[in-house]
């Protein structure tokens, strides 16, 4: 099958939606013939990258069976492309913001809603990382029927590493070989849960117990969601939690894998926030992979990467009380992390690989 895949965002620039396009691209060169038309240069590269990949595509599908585009955003240029080859079969990947977006109040929300939503129903299917997304997709429009979930993948050779507790030190600048070590990889926005953490769970844990929140902050005039990484600076401010939190906004790749590779524990304390979601949790299985025992809220996405007891452990979303319990006990069994974390990887590979989620993506195209 010769598809072209196209992009709105691609690495050198990382994110879970960059990594997904890049990871799924890659995956499928080696089962089918796939050319890439992907914008690497960030979101103010869009105004160009829209309309000259448009033209791109129009010429190009004449020697293609299907368009597989990355995500909602591009929608609109599938849907208009689709007139001009009405043989061919588009489809789309569709994340979590890309249905929660339309709900939010504001202009380009409005637009999206208006533009991108319908386009969407005019693909052949659309390829949901998640179940909740699915809902969510049905509650504004879009059938069922339309509608196939196939989760998220990972390539384990790129984090299967091994790190030592020094390695750490040196990544923080202290001494933390007396200490647990808790790890939060995630964007800094409201619903990844990371604010509520450090407000509602953090001093009930121990002196000893720190806490490494790493992951990209949200641009002032971004669209989409908000920036609350000053918002945890500021709890960890007001709770004294000084010694006891580093909140790193960029996170470089090595010192991103010495800390999956030797954390004691990772967790994604998402929430609910109105018009936003978290389409599967990409960095719940990258944890588990690892050997790292994760603990994730029983929400969303999230319950599709984290099969409770299999390759982690789902916590009431927002109910202080219980992760702090479960917490505690995770980090006082080091023998039971161990072993747990050696059957987490293993369940995770089996089920998430992306060589096994690529077939699935090639056989969902193929019979549509």
């Amino acid at each position: 099958m010769k598809i072209l895949f196209v992009s709105h965002s691609y690495p050198p620039i990382w994110g879970g939606v960059e990594s997904q396009n890049y990871n799924l691209s890659e995956s499928l060169k080696n089962i089918a013939e796939v050319k890439v038309i992907a914008n690497g240069k960030g979101k103010k590269f869009l105004p160009i990258f829209l309309p000259v990949t448009f033209l791109k595509m129009l010429f190009l599908m004449r020697k293609f069976d299907a368009c597989l585009l990355g995500n909602g955003v591009l929608a609109p240029l599938g849907a208009v492309a689709k007139i001009f080859h009405p043989k061919k079969k588009f489809f789309c990947v569709v994340h979590g913001l890309d249905i929660t977006f339309a709900r939010k109040k504001g202009f380009l929300p409005s637009v999206y809603k208006a533009v991108n939503i319908p386009s969407l129903k005019k693909m052949d299917r659309l390829i949901m990382v998640g179940n909740a997304t699915i809902e969510e997709a049905v509650k504004i429009g879009i059938g069922r029927d339309l509608c196939k979930f196939i989760p998220n993948g990972i390539n384990p050779e790129e984090f299967c590493e091994t790190h030592a507790r020094e390695e750490i030190s040196k990544v923080l600048k202290t001494d933390v070989s007396n200490k647990k070590i808790i790890f939060r990889l995630a964007r800094f926005v409201p619903h990844k849960g990371t604010s509520w953490f450090l407000e509602n769970v953090m001093p009930q844990l121990g002196e000893d117990v720190i806490i490494v929140a790493a992951g990209a902050r949200v641009g002032k005039n971004t669209a989409g969601d908000k920036d609350d990484f000053s918002v945890c600076e500021k709890i960890v401010s007001e709770k004294n939690l000084k010694n006891r939190v580093w909140l790193i906004p960029f996170i470089p790749e090595d010192e991103k894998r010495v800390l999956l590779g030797a954390a004691d524990l990772m967790i994604s304390p998402n929430v609910k926030i109105p018009g936003s979601m978290e389409g599967f949790g990409i960095n719940a299985i990258e944890a588990a992979v690892c050997g790292r025992v994760m603990v994730a809220s029983d929400l969303e996405g999230l319950k599709d990467a984290i099969m409770d007891g299999q390759n982690g452990f789902l916590a009431e979303p927002g109910n202080a009380e219980v992760w702090t319990e479960k917490i505690k006990k995770l980090l006082s069994e080091d023998e039971f992390r161990k072993e747990f974390g050696q059957k987490a990887a293993e369940y995770t590979i089996e089920h998430f690989s992306w060589e096994k989620i690529a077939k699935e993506y090639l056989e969902a195209m193929q019979i549509a």
